[in-house]
């Protein structure tokens, strides 16, 4: 294992209904069309964090219009089966804001979620939507982080809820005090993401969903120079395998600090991990 350990920023232990979900077509085509299994046992993350050398990952629920796709019970359940491995990132009910903030207060206090994470495509609403800014107030309050995605969208549903500006700008000037981390590198707008981590002291990037031959050469410019404090690593498990993330570290071409920075520091400081 390596010293500090990694630290992946946005996995998730998916349900056979997860992976199934029609949204999901595209992803499935893109990782090779096979049979979606019936169970999904926890051993078959574990083994794929463990074989990736990742020391502890930040597991996502998933909530949507339809309800829970991945519930905030079931990532408390995968962390109490592995504490030393994992650590929960909640999900809530955008469409009912209060109900969402009680979920969020009791997800963090009660099963220890060390995040809020939103995806706005699956809402259709971007972040300065108005009824994520009760969300912002109790992250606030809570020291958590707010997670989303940013850029386009694998699976199919629109991509400009996805885009950094106006949207992410607008919730970073009303709430300074919120520690923002946007996930996907914000492809094919990662030059606005760039620069809101710039910009704003709180707000990062993280990589998942791109190996690192795949990341945009300005976003590894940004790692090795002035951003080397603002990425954190991430790889969308399923998805995308953590080793096979890991196996293309070479092409990013950082130094040991910067390395060091990007696989652990970052998130440990960002997560209070």
């Amino acid at each position: 294992m390596p010293d500090p350990p990694i630290i992946d920023a946005w996995i998730q232990h998916p349900s056979p209904g997860f992976l199934a979900h029609p949204m999901f077509a595209s992803l499935r085509r893109w990782m090779g069309g096979g049979e979606i299994p019936d169970a999904f046992p926890l051993e078959l993350t574990v083994g794929a964090l463990e074989a990736a050398g990742v020391g502890h990952a930040l597991i996502s629920a998933w909530y949507g219009p339809g309800g829970a796709l991945i519930s905030n019970d079931e990532v408390a359940a995968a962390v109490r089966a592995r504490p030393d491995l994992l650590s929960g990132v909640a999900s809530v009910d955008l469409h009912r804001p209060m109900e969402g903030v009680r979920e969020l207060r009791r997800a963090v206090k009660q099963l220890g979620m060390k995040a809020l994470r939103m995806l706005p495509w699956l809402w259709n609403a971007p972040p300065n939507d108005r009824r994520y800014y009760p969300l912002y107030a109790e992250c606030i309050e809570l020291g958590i982080p707010f997670c989303l995605q940013v850029g386009h969208t694998g699976p199919l549903a629109p991509s400009e809820p996805g885009r950094p500006i106006p949207y992410l700008d607008e919730v970073a000037l009303d709430f300074p005090e919120l520690v923002i981390v946007g996930g996907h590198i914000g492809y094919p707008w990662q030059s606005e993401m760039i620069a809101l981590a710039t910009k704003y002291e709180n707000v990062y990037i993280d990589t998942s969903a791109y190996k690192p031959k795949r990341f945009p050469a300005e976003l590894a410019l940004f790692m090795r120079g002035h951003g080397q404090r603002k990425v954190l690593f991430g790889s969308n498990y399923p998805m995308i395998l953590p080793g096979d993330c890991l196996a293309q570290l070479d092409a990013l071409g950082l130094d040991t600090e910067a390395q060091r920075a990007f696989l652990h520091d970052n998130a440990a400081r960002v997560f209070r991990l």
